[in-house]
Protein backbone atom coordinates (compact mmCIF):
# COMPACT_ATOMS: atom_id res chain seq x y z
CA UNK A 1 0.00 0.00 0.00
CA UNK A 2 1.51 3.77 -1.19
CA UNK A 3 1.32 5.85 1.84
CA UNK A 4 2.13 9.77 1.76
CA UNK A 5 5.16 10.97 3.35
CA UNK A 6 6.00 14.59 4.34
CA UNK A 7 9.20 15.39 2.59
CA UNK A 8 10.63 17.21 6.05
CA UNK A 9 9.73 13.57 7.86
CA UNK A 10 11.51 11.95 5.14
CA UNK A 11 14.72 13.99 5.54
CA UNK A 12 14.97 13.68 9.16
CA UNK A 13 14.51 9.49 8.97
CA UNK A 14 17.25 10.16 5.98
CA UNK A 15 19.59 12.09 8.28
CA UNK A 16 19.33 9.65 11.35
CA UNK A 17 19.57 6.76 9.36
CA UNK A 18 22.61 7.47 7.66
CA UNK A 19 24.09 8.50 10.74
CA UNK A 20 23.13 5.00 12.31
CA UNK A 21 24.83 3.20 9.07
CA UNK A 22 28.14 5.09 9.71
CA UNK A 23 27.74 4.14 13.56
CA UNK A 24 27.58 0.25 12.80
CA UNK A 25 30.17 0.40 9.60
CA UNK A 26 27.36 0.12 6.98
CA UNK A 27 27.83 2.35 3.59
CA UNK A 28 25.26 5.02 4.27
CA UNK A 29 24.63 5.11 0.52
CA UNK A 30 22.38 2.17 1.15
CA UNK A 31 20.01 4.15 2.92
CA UNK A 32 19.43 6.62 -0.34
CA UNK A 33 19.40 2.75 -2.34
CA UNK A 34 16.35 2.01 -0.06
CA UNK A 35 14.79 5.03 -0.53
CA UNK A 36 15.01 4.84 -4.55
CA UNK A 37 13.76 1.37 -4.77
CA UNK A 38 10.62 2.45 -2.36
CA UNK A 39 9.60 5.48 -3.63
CA UNK A 40 10.16 7.82 -6.59
CA UNK A 41 13.08 9.68 -5.69
CA UNK A 42 15.89 9.46 -7.96
CA UNK A 43 19.51 9.74 -7.21
CA UNK A 44 19.67 14.16 -8.47
CA UNK A 45 17.23 15.17 -5.77
CA UNK A 46 18.47 12.99 -2.55
CA UNK A 47 22.19 14.42 -3.47
CA UNK A 48 20.74 18.29 -3.51
CA UNK A 49 19.81 18.10 -0.27
CA UNK A 50 16.11 19.34 -0.35
CA UNK A 51 14.10 16.56 0.56
CA UNK A 52 12.67 18.47 3.52
CA UNK A 53 11.34 20.90 1.27
CA UNK A 54 10.05 18.28 -1.47
CA UNK A 55 5.50 18.41 -1.32
CA UNK A 56 4.47 15.01 -0.21
CA UNK A 57 6.07 11.84 -1.05
CA UNK A 58 4.86 8.27 -2.52
CA UNK A 59 6.55 5.66 -0.23
CA UNK A 60 5.62 1.92 -0.89
CA UNK A 61 5.28 1.67 3.16
CA UNK A 62 4.67 3.39 6.16
CA UNK A 63 7.85 5.37 7.64
CA UNK A 64 7.57 3.28 10.71
CA UNK A 65 7.71 0.09 8.52
CA UNK A 66 10.41 1.38 6.57
CA UNK A 67 12.66 2.44 9.91
CA UNK A 68 11.77 -1.27 11.06
CA UNK A 69 13.06 -3.11 7.70
CA UNK A 70 16.24 -0.35 8.31
CA UNK A 71 16.67 -1.66 11.98
CA UNK A 72 16.89 -5.23 10.90
CA UNK A 73 19.59 -3.90 8.32
CA UNK A 74 21.28 -2.41 11.46
CA UNK A 75 20.83 -5.25 13.58
CA UNK A 76 20.54 -8.43 11.85
CA UNK A 77 22.42 -7.31 8.86
CA UNK A 78 19.41 -8.16 6.22
CA UNK A 79 20.74 -7.43 3.01
CA UNK A 80 19.12 -4.16 1.85
CA UNK A 81 17.91 -5.82 -1.53
CA UNK A 82 16.00 -8.28 0.86
CA UNK A 83 14.56 -5.15 2.39
CA UNK A 84 13.24 -3.73 -0.50
CA UNK A 85 12.49 -7.00 -1.48
CA UNK A 86 14.19 -6.21 -5.60
CA UNK A 87 17.51 -5.71 -6.89
CA UNK A 88 18.60 -4.20 -10.18
CA UNK A 89 20.56 -6.74 -12.90
CA UNK A 90 21.22 -5.76 -15.95
CA UNK A 91 18.71 -3.73 -17.73
CA UNK A 92 16.04 -5.11 -15.18
CA UNK A 93 14.81 -4.89 -12.03
CA UNK A 94 14.25 -8.30 -10.19
CA UNK A 95 12.57 -9.27 -6.77
CA UNK A 96 14.74 -10.91 -4.40
CA UNK A 97 13.60 -13.05 -1.47
CA UNK A 98 16.00 -15.17 1.18
CA UNK A 99 14.94 -17.88 -0.87
CA UNK A 100 17.63 -17.15 -3.57
CA UNK A 101 21.22 -15.44 -3.81
CA UNK A 102 20.91 -11.89 -4.59
CA UNK A 103 22.27 -11.54 -8.14
CA UNK A 104 25.71 -10.24 -8.34
CA UNK A 105 26.97 -7.04 -11.00
CA UNK A 106 29.69 -9.66 -12.15
CA UNK A 107 27.43 -12.45 -13.07
CA UNK A 108 26.01 -10.10 -15.56
CA UNK A 109 28.97 -10.22 -18.04
CA UNK A 110 27.75 -13.95 -18.75
CA UNK A 111 25.17 -13.02 -20.64
CA UNK A 112 27.44 -10.89 -22.58
CA UNK A 113 30.02 -14.22 -22.91
CA UNK A 114 26.90 -15.77 -24.27
CA UNK A 115 25.65 -13.43 -26.65
CA UNK A 116 29.81 -13.68 -27.98
CA UNK A 117 29.26 -17.24 -28.40
CA UNK A 118 25.93 -17.43 -30.14
CA UNK A 119 27.67 -14.57 -33.19
CA UNK A 120 31.06 -17.36 -33.37
CA UNK A 121 28.07 -20.03 -34.01
CA UNK A 122 24.66 -18.26 -34.79
CA UNK A 123 22.83 -21.71 -34.71
CA UNK A 124 23.45 -20.93 -31.14
CA UNK A 125 20.78 -18.01 -31.24
CA UNK A 126 18.14 -20.76 -32.41
CA UNK A 127 18.67 -22.89 -30.15
CA UNK A 128 17.32 -24.75 -26.75
CA UNK A 129 19.35 -23.10 -24.01
CA UNK A 130 19.41 -23.84 -20.21
CA UNK A 131 19.60 -21.90 -16.83
CA UNK A 132 20.64 -24.71 -14.39
CA UNK A 133 20.32 -23.50 -10.52
CA UNK A 134 18.18 -20.31 -11.99
CA UNK A 135 17.27 -19.05 -8.27
CA UNK A 136 15.60 -15.11 -8.82
CA UNK A 137 15.81 -16.47 -13.00
CA UNK A 138 18.84 -13.62 -13.78
CA UNK A 139 20.66 -15.44 -15.88
CA UNK A 140 17.11 -16.85 -17.77
CA UNK A 141 15.79 -13.58 -17.84
CA UNK A 142 19.18 -12.09 -19.45
CA UNK A 143 19.75 -14.97 -21.99
CA UNK A 144 15.77 -14.49 -23.13
CA UNK A 145 16.35 -10.49 -23.87
CA UNK A 146 19.53 -11.33 -25.56
CA UNK A 147 18.66 -13.83 -27.48
CA UNK A 148 15.00 -13.27 -28.73
CA UNK A 149 15.17 -16.69 -31.14
CA UNK A 150 16.06 -18.97 -28.41
CA UNK A 151 14.15 -21.23 -26.07
CA UNK A 152 15.39 -20.64 -22.60
CA UNK A 153 14.99 -23.93 -20.06
CA UNK A 154 15.42 -22.45 -15.89
CA UNK A 155 16.05 -25.54 -13.70
CA UNK A 156 15.88 -24.81 -9.99
CA UNK A 157 15.68 -27.60 -7.23
CA UNK A 158 13.69 -24.50 -4.84
CA UNK A 159 9.83 -24.37 -5.53
CA UNK A 160 10.28 -20.94 -3.71
CA UNK A 161 13.09 -20.16 -6.12
CA UNK A 162 11.43 -21.19 -9.20
CA UNK A 163 8.30 -19.14 -8.28
CA UNK A 164 10.38 -16.83 -7.60
CA UNK A 165 11.79 -16.79 -10.95
CA UNK A 166 8.37 -17.28 -12.66
CA UNK A 167 6.96 -14.04 -11.27
CA UNK A 168 9.81 -12.14 -12.39
CA UNK A 169 9.90 -13.46 -15.79
CA UNK A 170 5.58 -12.88 -16.00
CA UNK A 171 6.86 -9.14 -14.66
CA UNK A 172 9.08 -8.52 -17.39
CA UNK A 173 6.94 -9.75 -20.40
CA UNK A 174 9.13 -12.86 -20.72
CA UNK A 175 7.26 -15.54 -19.26
CA UNK A 176 6.37 -16.75 -22.57
CA UNK A 177 10.14 -16.84 -23.59
CA UNK A 178 11.06 -19.40 -20.60
CA UNK A 179 9.73 -23.03 -19.57
CA UNK A 180 10.30 -23.37 -15.77
CA UNK A 181 11.42 -27.02 -14.29
CA UNK A 182 12.17 -27.55 -10.77
CA UNK A 183 14.49 -30.37 -9.71
CA UNK A 184 18.13 -30.71 -9.08
CA UNK A 185 19.95 -30.05 -11.95
CA UNK A 186 19.74 -32.02 -15.05
CA UNK A 187 17.34 -34.66 -13.32
CA UNK A 188 14.41 -32.72 -15.01
CA UNK A 189 15.98 -32.44 -18.26
CA UNK A 190 15.59 -36.32 -19.54
CA UNK A 191 13.55 -35.08 -22.24
CA UNK A 192 16.36 -32.87 -23.72
CA UNK A 193 19.23 -35.55 -23.96
CA UNK A 194 21.30 -34.70 -26.93
CA UNK A 195 19.32 -31.83 -27.66
CA UNK A 196 20.75 -28.73 -25.64
CA UNK A 197 22.14 -26.05 -27.48
CA UNK A 198 23.95 -24.21 -24.17
CA UNK A 199 24.06 -25.12 -20.22
CA UNK A 200 24.64 -21.83 -18.45
CA UNK A 201 24.89 -21.82 -14.45
CA UNK A 202 26.00 -19.81 -11.87
CA UNK A 203 26.29 -22.74 -8.99
CA UNK A 204 27.45 -22.72 -5.38
CA UNK A 205 31.56 -22.91 -5.50
CA UNK A 206 32.40 -21.48 -1.82
CA UNK A 207 34.84 -24.24 -0.68
CA UNK A 208 32.65 -25.08 2.79
CA UNK A 209 35.79 -24.04 5.07
CA UNK A 210 35.04 -20.24 3.97
CA UNK A 211 31.94 -20.20 4.77
CA UNK A 212 32.04 -18.92 7.87
CA UNK A 213 34.60 -16.13 6.86
CA UNK A 214 31.74 -14.89 4.48
CA UNK A 215 30.31 -11.33 5.37
CA UNK A 216 27.33 -11.51 8.27
CA UNK A 217 25.07 -10.48 5.35
CA UNK A 218 25.42 -13.13 2.67
CA UNK A 219 26.33 -16.11 5.50
CA UNK A 220 23.66 -15.35 7.58
CA UNK A 221 20.64 -14.53 4.84
CA UNK A 222 21.74 -15.67 1.79
CA UNK A 223 20.65 -19.61 0.94
CA UNK A 224 23.66 -21.91 1.69
CA UNK A 225 22.64 -24.06 -0.90
CA UNK A 226 22.96 -21.35 -3.41
CA UNK A 227 26.46 -20.53 -1.52
CA UNK A 228 28.59 -24.16 -0.28
CA UNK A 229 30.48 -26.10 -3.20
CA UNK A 230 31.66 -28.50 -0.76
CA UNK A 231 35.05 -28.97 0.33
CA UNK A 232 36.66 -27.76 -2.73
CA UNK A 233 34.15 -25.93 -4.17
CA UNK A 234 33.63 -27.33 -7.05
CA UNK A 235 31.10 -30.21 -5.88
CA UNK A 236 28.41 -28.44 -8.18
CA UNK A 237 30.88 -27.63 -11.20
CA UNK A 238 32.33 -31.29 -11.18
CA UNK A 239 28.14 -32.52 -11.49
CA UNK A 240 28.30 -30.33 -14.43
CA UNK A 241 31.47 -31.22 -15.86
CA UNK A 242 30.44 -34.61 -15.75
CA UNK A 243 26.87 -34.57 -16.84
CA UNK A 244 26.38 -31.78 -19.32
CA UNK A 245 27.46 -34.24 -22.11
CA UNK A 246 24.73 -36.52 -22.03
CA UNK A 247 22.40 -33.39 -22.89
CA UNK A 248 24.19 -31.17 -24.94
CA UNK A 249 24.55 -31.25 -29.08
CA UNK A 250 27.52 -31.79 -30.23
CA UNK A 251 29.17 -28.13 -30.42
CA UNK A 252 27.11 -27.24 -27.78
CA UNK A 253 28.47 -24.47 -25.04
CA UNK A 254 29.42 -25.05 -21.53
CA UNK A 255 29.24 -21.56 -19.98
CA UNK A 256 29.82 -21.86 -15.98
CA UNK A 257 30.92 -18.89 -13.49
CA UNK A 258 33.44 -19.85 -10.90
CA UNK A 259 35.08 -18.34 -8.02
CA UNK A 260 38.46 -16.53 -8.34
CA UNK A 261 41.24 -18.97 -8.55
CA UNK A 262 39.48 -21.98 -9.77
CA UNK A 263 40.35 -21.48 -12.91
CA UNK A 264 42.89 -24.36 -13.66
CA UNK A 265 41.09 -26.92 -11.62
CA UNK A 266 37.67 -26.49 -13.49
CA UNK A 267 40.31 -26.66 -16.91
CA UNK A 268 41.41 -30.26 -15.65
CA UNK A 269 38.09 -31.23 -14.80
CA UNK A 270 36.62 -30.16 -18.71
CA UNK A 271 39.97 -32.11 -19.98
CA UNK A 272 39.69 -34.88 -17.85
CA UNK A 273 36.51 -35.48 -18.73
CA UNK A 274 37.43 -36.07 -22.72
CA UNK A 275 33.98 -34.47 -23.29
CA UNK A 276 35.09 -30.29 -24.21
CA UNK A 277 37.33 -28.88 -26.85
CA UNK A 278 38.45 -24.96 -26.90
CA UNK A 279 38.33 -24.51 -23.64
CA UNK A 280 38.61 -20.81 -22.21
CA UNK A 281 39.13 -19.21 -18.48
CA UNK A 282 37.43 -16.24 -18.86
CA UNK A 283 38.06 -12.89 -16.68
CA UNK A 284 34.90 -10.81 -14.92
CA UNK A 285 35.70 -6.25 -15.07
CA UNK A 286 38.23 -6.40 -12.45
CA UNK A 287 40.46 -8.82 -14.35
CA UNK A 288 39.69 -11.93 -12.22
CA UNK A 289 39.55 -15.77 -13.40
CA UNK A 290 35.36 -15.86 -13.06
CA UNK A 291 34.16 -18.25 -15.95
CA UNK A 292 34.92 -21.10 -17.93
CA UNK A 293 33.70 -21.72 -21.32
CA UNK A 294 33.79 -24.91 -23.71
CA UNK A 295 32.30 -26.62 -26.34
CA UNK A 296 30.82 -30.08 -26.70
CA UNK A 297 33.20 -32.28 -28.86
CA UNK A 298 31.70 -34.37 -31.71
CA UNK A 299 31.15 -38.29 -31.20
CA UNK A 300 33.91 -39.95 -32.95
CA UNK A 301 32.83 -41.00 -36.13
CA UNK A 302 31.76 -44.79 -36.23
CA UNK A 303 34.58 -47.08 -38.15
CA UNK A 304 33.47 -48.51 -41.32
CA UNK A 305 32.73 -52.36 -41.29
CA UNK A 306 35.32 -54.05 -43.02
CA UNK A 307 33.41 -57.21 -44.80
CA UNK A 308 33.81 -59.95 -43.66
CA UNK A 309 35.56 -62.26 -46.67
CA UNK A 310 32.75 -64.35 -49.28
CA UNK A 311 32.84 -67.76 -47.64
CA UNK A 312 34.26 -70.04 -50.03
Amino acid sequence: MVTQVSGSDLAAWRTRAQRQARSVGIDPEEVDWLLQALSPLDPLSLKLGRLAEAPPIPLALPLAELDRRWQQRLQQRVPVQYLAGQTPWRDFTLQVTPAVLIPRPETELIIDLAMAASQEVPALGQGLWVDLGTGSGAIALGLARALPEATILAVDQSQAALALAQANAQALGLGDRIRFYQGSWFTPLAAYRGLLSAVVANPPYIPSGLLPSLPPEVIGHEPRSALDGGMDGLEAIATLVTEAPTYLAPGGLWLVEMMQGQGPAVRALLEASGAYRDIQIQLDLAGRDRFTLAWRRSPPAAKPQTPSPAPG
